[in-house]
């Protein structure tokens, strides 16, 4: 039987410590899911927004290569989709702060976080079609051993740290964005929450690709953090008062009326 779920992982910034001499000060992991059965629909939605940015065919979206008006209209058709969007916002040096470098590596661990939250996400979900499992789908990294990361997972799953339910160890590749249209999708979100903490050279940030995406962001009732969004460490106070993502307070900390 087929995977009843579709998950795209991507992330932004870099996993680096050495601020000031390149390092980004944020990591950010985004993960987009689907039903398998309307997969379909994000090649749709991709080659919707590449018609209508008059984009090559044969060329993959990437976030980074839009224009800033073109990054608005790419997530704001991503906003109305039928997925649902999980993000974990990592400041890094508010790791070493706080002591909280978790895990033998900060990917590894955050997409753990990350599979977490997806785990309960596609048990809330109920799907018709399927065997409950998801296909997992990563933005494949140079460098980046997948065989170890499957490993790692599959221990996570025998040592009953991350809900085995939805997660078979032989549907977890890595693809090139142009292999799999939802790659391109995941690499949207995660830019885009990504250029709403990480300062540009002068100083700014842009939240509202962030706040566009609340619709699909995956929720808990009326809550969004700790289930569509998560910080690391998870200190929002603090992170607010020192760093300036004030925005995570204002569009996603409250409640929903």
């Amino acid at each position: 039987m087929s995977s009843s779920f579709v998950v795209y992982i991507d992330e932004s910034g870099d996993e680096g410590f050495a601020f000031g001499k390149g390092s980004s000060e944020w990591f950010v992991l985004s993960a987009v899911v689907t039903l398998q059965s309307e997969d379909m629909e994000t090649v749709r939605l991709v080659d919707r927004v590449r018609s209508r940015l008059k984009r090559p065919d044969h060329k993959p979206l990437h976030f980074r290569d839009l224009r800033h008006e073109h990054r608005l209209a790419f997530v704001a058709e991503i906003a109305v989709a039928s997925l649902r969007v999980v993000t974990l916002l990592v400041h890094k040096p508010s790791l070493l702060k706080y002591g909280e470098l978790l895990g033998r590596d900060l990917y590894f661990s955050g997409v753990t976080d990350l599979l977490e939250r997806i785990a309960l996400l596609c048990k809330v979900a109920r799907p018709r079609t399927g065997d409950g499992t998801a296909e997992i789908l990563f933005s494949h990294r140079s460098g980046m051993s997948y065989g170890d990361l499957r490993d790692f997972l599959q221990g996570r799953v025998e040592r009953k740290e991350l809900d085995g339910t939805f997660f078979r160890q032989d549907r977890v590749q890595s693809l090139t964005s142009g292999r799999r249209k939802g790659l391109q999708i995941a690499d949207a979100v995660a830019s885009g929450f990504f250029k709403a903490v990480e300062p540009t050279e002068y100083g700014f940030t842009e939240d509202r690709y962030a706040r566009i995406l609340k619709p699909i962001l995956f929720r808990s009732g009326s809550l969004y953090l700790g289930f569509g969004l998560q910080l690391w460490p998870n200190r929002l106070g603090e992170l607010m008062e020192e760093h300036g993502p004030t925005w995570v307070q204002e569009a996603f900390g409250g409640e929903e009326e």
